[in-house]
């Protein structure tokens, strides 16, 4: 992929800092064989994460961008039943950009819209209804989101939910992603705002808020990603990835907190395939949980990169060259397609895909 966006400065960092930096990055390499191993010594294999039935080969900087798009942050991936990849980024730029980039399955760019969502580009989920299917963006510079047509024409865009009385004056709203409840009606995080989640009927009108900060049950810090879990063998319910908390939590289809799972250190996003979820999680690696959410695997995990990663905020997320090959720095938003494989997008100033493809 080419992007001829510069990196964002060093500011605030010292070059004694960038150094150590780098020196500790170097000694990262010696990655973990169990979750990442080389196909030869040259290097110029693709790296394999996971192991077993969970077995993954990672191309970073997947698909190839024209010259009138440059990647700012990237934030969300998904698949129409055409077979087409949608994804959305939150550029810097000046001038207004399409915050949503299309690609067939082999990394061909195929189309791009969205310049109304430009610098609020996140939170991306499709579904069909009736014949046609339709993306739900969430737009957090605007304070809104939106439904919009595979095209890029927006039906409507919904912003503050006033009817829930609790969005006064000075009350931060940002939505980052929405979920899809089996009636037809749709769940919306505000993870970048005050901590609530909306519930909408199929009509798209209001039906109740709860939440809010805090961490007892029921209280939530950051919901910034939600899905409806019904693998099989499991209660249907509404789990929602309470990222600053560090767990995700279970709540039924009226908002009624049912359970948590600890042990995220900060989860953002999900997927399902079958019995097993996808959760992409801000601290350098992508989880995958059997239906008891129980770890299958950490796929990327290393604990030295991730101490770096974490150790020297703003350092690592803006520097390329100091980026290992089968690691992850900032998993944003992970998806199975229908294949199998997984893609990660990451929050990175420039942005990365990385396809996981499925080989065993």
């Amino acid at each position: 992929m080419t992007v001829s966006k510069k990196p964002q400065s060093e500011k605030g960092v010292t070059r004694r800092e960038f150094v150590a930096a780098a020196a500790a990055t170097t000694a990262a390499v010696a990655l973990d064989a169990s979750f990442v191993r080389a196909a030869d010594k040259s290097g110029s294999r693709l790296p394999i994460l996971g192991s077993g039935a969970h077995t993954y080969e990672a191309t970073h900087n997947w698909g190839t961008l024209p010259s009138h798009i440059h990647w700012g942050d990237t934030h969300g991936v998904v698949f129409d039943e055409a077979g087409l990849i949608y994804f959305t980024h939150q550029s810097g730029a000046k001038d207004p950009m399409d915050a949503i980039a299309v690609f067939d399955k082999e990394g061909k760019f195929v189309r791009s819209f969205g310049k109304e969502f430009h610098r609020g580009g996140h939170g991306l989920a499709i579904r069909k209804e009736g014949k046609e299917e339709f993306l739900y963006v969430c737009d957090i510079h605007n304070n809104r989101f939106a439904k919009v047509s595979l095209e890029g024409h927006i039906v409507w865009t919904k912003g503050v939910p006033e009817e829930a009385g609790i969005y006064k004056k000075g009350v931060a709203y940002k939505p980052t992603n929405i979920a899809f409840a089996p009636d037809g009606g749709f769940y919306v995080g505000d993870g970048y705002g005050s901590s609530y989640i909306s519930q909408y009927d199929k009509d798209a009108k209001w039906v109740r808020t709860w939440g809010g900060p805090g961490k007892e049950a029921g209280k939530l810090s950051c919901p910034h990603g939600l899905w409806w879990d019904d693998r099989p063998g499991r209660t249907p319910s509404l789990v929602v990835a309470d990222r600053a908390n560090s767990r995700l939590q279970y709540f039924t289809a009226d908002g009624k907190h049912i359970s948590f799972t600890p042990g995220l250190p900060h989860p953002c996003y999900f997927s399902i395939r079958g019995e097993t979820m996808v959760v992409p999680d801000l601290h350098c690696r992508v989880s995958l949980l059997d239906k008891d959410n129980k770890p299958i695997v950490h796929l990327g995990y290393d604990p030295e990169w991730t101490k770096l990663v974490q150790g020297s905020p703003g350092l690592l997320r803006d520097k390329p060259q100091l980026w290992q090959p089968g690691r992850f720095v900032h998993p944003h938003h992970a998806a199975f397609d229908p294949e199998g494989n997984i893609f990660v997008v990451e929050w990175v100033p420039i942005g990365r895909i990385t396809k996981l493809r499925h080989v065993a």
